[in-house]
């Protein structure tokens, strides 16, 4: 049970710097009146901006804030539970946020959203809907109970019945199995990795051991092959290369030798061939000539015919040398033919034996690639022992991991029925439904009370039926503002009377922020004051009216909020 002590606010709403602080368990039942704008509500805001970051009334963080000093916001609200003593303290410019218990402040390490859960979830154990169900019936931004949608009348329900634990567990339990989805994707994944290498492993053992003797046979074969050729190969060039550098050597000499006669030969040539010339010049001018065109005399006939005879013995002289030498030119010539076409036998011979060398190369490549595939062949055959050993290992992880797996699917199977359990239609619908005779019995009787004759029932789904005059069918839209209110009093009480019973949400204050003064008549405000003066020993009320006059010797005592320099205070 939440038993609150005390909430003190300053530079809040209305409120200036001067701390004003209302002893929530002073007395029974306490009337606070005030005129218009006084600050009676503030004390509600208050109450629900320190325990929840928001006001009673629908306004904006920064309205919150006076708006003279507009700044130093600070409300504490202090609350026993058991043993313990919290104080909550809320500040705005600056801001704050601290939970204390037992003159100790609980840890501000996470964010202040964080903060607030911790709060709502693990100390007060109800959330603002659900606080202002049991605590608060008012005029202001108030939504009844019956105006709730069916979502969140349940979620006022489970927290009475202290049920929204199965509602946690199943949030957990979702993570849990959004986690295992994610594993099996991922072992899914795994297996047909696994399964693929080993389809690649069997593969290679197969293509491992279809190797045979048959296959490195033929490849002997082929390097016996090879290496006969490149033996005859080698014979040949052998049988070529006999004396041939010196053969080569010998033929190039003669070719050299031959060479320099013909060029001999010609040089000699030449100079006949310019003897004759000149001979045919001196004959010519002797044949043409009677008088030297030097001395101008006559050419004597005798000298001239001797003259002539000498040139003609020595032309034909030079003549019988030029023809000799044209025989030995033809030998030369004859000669080199001969030494040239020996080279050129030489030369194939060479070229031969050099196209032999680059043949025997690729033989001996050749058979290189193949003693390395009967190599690698021969290892191969002894790696099956060690791929079989591989497709095991493979084998066995695999297996690891479907069972893995299996575990996995069993484990979601499970998460299955009890998220099913979980469900809004499994335990907490039964826990319900176990309570709602009592419920219902409740609201009943304080209709009663309230001299409000009519039959109301909630199903499990928290829709209303009401049956009123000859027994016709209601809904709670079809009553007047006044009947209304008289259903949402005893909701109201009844909601205290489970939480009492349940000792989730109990607790000891309850606020009526003008209800004596909308829609209650005359009978209906002294049925409301017979209902408080008989609620439990411990409960604190406090009554917020404009009607004070009317009131006022009806209750314990009195708390009066005045206006002094637009500031609100207590009288």
């Amino acid at each position: 049970m939440i038993h609150f002590k005390s909430v003190s606010w300053k530079n809040f709403l209305s409120t200036g710097n001067d701390t004003i602080k209302v002893q929530l368990d002073r007395t029974p039942s306490t009337l606070v009146v005030g005129s218009n704008g006084a600050g009676k509500s503030t004390m509600l805001d208050a109450l629900s901006f320190g325990l929840f970051g928001k006001p009673h009334r629908d306004i904006k963080k920064d309205q919150m804030i006076n708006s003279i000093n507009k700044k130093g916001t600070v409300v504490e609200v202090e609350f026993n539970i058991g043993n313990s003593e919290f104080k909550i303290v809320r500040g705005i410019k600056p801001n704050k946020f601290e939970i204390w218990q037992n003159n100790n402040m609980i840890n501000q390490s996470s964010n202040a959203r964080d903060y607030q859960k911790f709060l709502e979830q693990n100390i007060l154990k109800l959330n603002h809907k659900s606080f202002h169900q049991v605590v608060v019936l008012g005029s202001s931004s108030f939504i009844p109970f019956m105006q709730l949608p069916a979502w969140t009348r349940r979620s006022v329900i489970e927290d009475l019945l202290d049920i929204n634990i199965f509602s946690k567990m199943n949030t957990l339990l979702k993570e849990r199995n959004s986690k295992i989805k994610e594993e099996l994707t991922e072992i899914n994944h795994s297996l047909d990795l696994y399964k693929a290498k080993m389809d690649t492993q069997s593969k290679y053992i197969k293509d491992l051991q279809a190797i045979n003797k048959d296959m490195i046979e033929s490849k002997e074969n082929s390097i016996e092959a090879y290496e006969d050729d490149v033996k005859a190969l080698v014979n040949q060039s052998s049988e070529l290369g006999k004396n041939l550098d010196a053969l080569t050597e010998i033929e190039n000499n003669k070719h050299d030798e031959l060479s320099r006669k013909v060029s001999d030969i010609k040089s000699e040539d030449k100079v006949f061939k310019s003897k004759i010339k000149d001979l045919v010049s001196q004959a010519k001018f002797f044949e043409e000539n009677e008088i030297c065109p030097t001395c101008d005399q006559d050419i004597d006939a005798k000298i001239k015919d001797n003259r002539l005879s000498h040139i003609k013995a020595t032309a034909a002289s030079i003549q019988e040398g030029m023809k000799e030498l044209s025989l030995d030119n033809d030998k030369c010539a004859s000669q080199l033919l001969e030494c040239q076409n020996n080279m050129k036998e030489l030369l194939a011979k060479q070229r031969q034996i050099n196209s032999n060398n680059d043949k025997i190369n690729i033989m001996q490549r050749e058979i290189e690639k193949i003693q390395k595939e009967i190599s690698t062949l021969l290892q191969s055959s002894g790696d099956i022992k060690t791929a079989k050993d591989e497709l095991n290992a493979l084998r066995d992880n695999k297996d690891s991991i479907t069972e893995k797996k299996l575990e996995y699917v069993e484990e979601r199977t499970y998460n299955e029925v009890i998220g099913e359990m979980l469900k809004d239609t499994g335990i907490k619908t039964k826990v319900i439904k176990q309570y709602l005779p009592v419920m219902n019995r409740l609201i009943n009787q304080y209709l009663q009370v309230l001299d409000f004759f009519v039959a109301f029932h909630l199903d499990e789904n928290f829709t209303e039926t009401i049956r009123s005059r000859h027994r016709d069918a209601f809904n709670y839209a079809s009553f007047s503002e006044g009947e209304k209110q008289r259903i949402d009093l005893s909701l109201l009480f009844t909601w205290r009377q489970i939480a009492k019973m349940k000792n989730s949400a109990s607790t000891n204050l309850l606020v009526l922020d003008e209800t004596f003064d909308s829609s209650l008549d005359h009978d209906g405000i002294d049925n409301l004051t017979k209902i408080l003066n008989t609620l439990e020993d411990g409960t604190n009320v406090f009554i917020i009216s404009h009607k004070g006059d009317i009131l006022e010797n009806k209750f314990r005592s009195k708390i009066e909020f005045i206006k002094e320099r637009n500031f609100s205070k207590i009288k």
